[in-house]
């Protein structure tokens, strides 16, 4: 699993939404309708019957889920050795004279493998605080996704959302194939509780609750 591309993309690497300026009043996202029978903003928790090692002991956080498949962030693995300001100098958003001012600002996001797929492109969850149009997602109420360079270039100004988290790739599901998934057990998924804690939040560990796994 994990190789499919996000629901209504026929190619994950392609599928990005071209940026657009942040407006200086960005707009509040509606309230997303609950969709009946679908995982949206809930966690699912790798079950020790999971047969792929790539998510053992993993708990994503369910970005997308219809007929045409899932879309999710694993949550609570930190990317080893990789700090969110060297993310942004590397990705040319900020010159290396500004690495130092940065950090007092950004410093805090935490960095997440975010899945396998896509391992080269940044997904940002965050607070409803911040919205692009056309460009961001919203999940549930208080969770946003956008996957724009935009972004990155808001909090690295200071005019980002409250919270955030940046995972690098994300977990897909082709059609039908989470459903079968939970049915043999393979994941178990539950409500998340979402945390106002803060960009310094770290990740939540598998040993902890799992519905408190989502730190924004």
């Amino acid at each position: 699993m994990g190789e499919a591309a996000a629901p209504g993309a026929d190619d994950p690497g392609q599928s990005e939404t071209e940026p657009r300026e942040v407006s200086a009043k960005p707009k509040s996202p509606l309230r997303k309708t609950p969709k009946r029978g679908y995982l949206d903003g809930q966690m699912l928790i790798a079950m020790p019957s999971m047969g792929d090692e790539r998510f053992a002991r993993s708990v994503i956080y369910v970005c997308a889920h219809s007929t045409e498949g899932a879309m999710g962030i694993v949550v609570n693995q930190p990317a080893a050795n990789v700090s969110f300001p060297d993310l942004l100098v590397q990705l040319e958003v900020i010159p290396t004279s500004e690495l130092i001012q940065l950090r007092s600002r950004a410093g805090g996001v935490q960095v997440l493998k975010g899945g396998p797929v896509d391992t080269q492109r940044g997904f940002v969850l965050h607070s409803s605080d911040f919205f692009i149009e056309n460009s961001t997602l919203p999940i549930d109420e208080g969770i946003c996704l956008t996957a724009t360079l935009d972004i990155l270039k808001a909090i690295a100004r200071g005019s980002g959302p409250r919270s955030a988290i940046l995972a690098l790739g994300y977990a897909g599901w082709a059609p039908g194939q989470l459903e079968n998934e939970i049915q043999h057990n393979g994941w178990l998924h539950c409500a998340a509780a979402k945390s106002t804690g803060g960009r310094g939040r770290r990740p939540t560990s598998p040993r902890r609750s799992p519905a408190t796994a989502i730190s924004l």
